[in-house]
């Protein structure tokens, strides 16, 4: 009887391994497909004079937006990631239990879900009426927005993770509560952490919404943020919207440039952060 029983769920534990095998191969194909899709129908707009022209030059370009959107993210992730893992340090290793660790989880996974052009009027709200006009600074406030909950939530399970010897033999060190979160469970959960931050980045980095209402757009060469602003997504959303094949083209070329860009931040902040563990 125990040797059918064994038997069974030995039976069971290798259909179990054949379902995941096979999702784990269904993900990649998938993925496999997409990637080469936009390949095969991306590529065709890309040379040199993608890259270095403006829309309004002959043949147009999209340099404008490509330098937005990295100066956007750029701005959106150096004031929300620091706020966003602050907070979900305060989560996890100061007040984990308090009256307002309460509050602040079930506000940050409100926010998580709460739609980005919900976020996008806020932004316009607070940032550009104020300021009377639209900018890329409204536009990277609303992306911080957007990135904030997500990497407090993430930077909390990810120290929550950090088995709790760790902080213990460093207090009994005589090291200081602040000093065993920099020294000791920091860099413990280094991994983590940057993977919570990449899923951040990319998830603001393909945004539409937000900065309709916010940064809009521009044809021109900006750098100024006070200004309005330039964004791929901006323009492959002005693009598809037209009747030409050529603009519907180049609006997947700059599909595809948004996809390799946020592929080649994560590889560069792997590499580094690897390198200085």
């Amino acid at each position: 009887m125990p040797s059918l029983q064994n038997s069974k769920a030995r039976f069971s534990s290798e259909i179990m391994y054949g379902v995941c095998t096979a999702c784990a191969f269904l993900i990649i194909v998938i993925l496999t497909l997409i990637t080469g899709y936009l390949l095969f129908i991306g590529f065709h707009s890309l040379n040199w004079h993608f890259f270095a022209n403006l829309p309004q030059n002959d043949p147009p370009g999209m340099r404008n937006s490509i330098e937005g959107t990295i100066i956007l993210v750029a701005l959106a992730a150096g004031a929300g990631i620091p706020i966003g893992m602050m907070a979900g340090i305060y989560l996890s290793e100061y007040d984990a239990n308090s009256m307002l660790a309460a509050p602040v989880r079930f506000v940050s996974d409100v926010l998580a879900g709460v739609p980005s052009i919900v976020v996008g009027i806020l932004g316009y709200e607070l940032v550009v009426v104020p300021m009377g006009t639209y900018s890329g600074w409204a536009g990277a406030a609303s992306l911080a927005f957007i990135m904030i909950p997500i990497v407090a939530r993430t930077t909390e399970e990810m120290l929550r993770l950090v088995p709790g010897s760790y902080r213990e033999a460093s207090i009994a060190l005589g090291a200081t509560k602040a000093g065993t979160i920099m020294r000791v469970v920091i860099p413990s959960a280094t991994g983590s952490l940057v993977t919570g931050a990449m899923l951040a980045i990319a998830r603001v980095a393909g945004e539409t919404a937000p900065l309709l209402f916010t940064a809009v757009g521009s044809p021109y060469l900006v750098h100024n943020p006070s200004q309005p602003f330039p964004s791929l997504t901006l323009r492959i959303y002005e693009l598809s919207n037209e009747p030409s094949p050529e603009a519907r083209s180049q609006a997947w070329s700059g599909i595809l440039v948004l996809i390799a860009l946020i592929f080649i931040v994560n590889l560069s902040v792997r590499y580094f952060t690897r390198q200085r563990k």
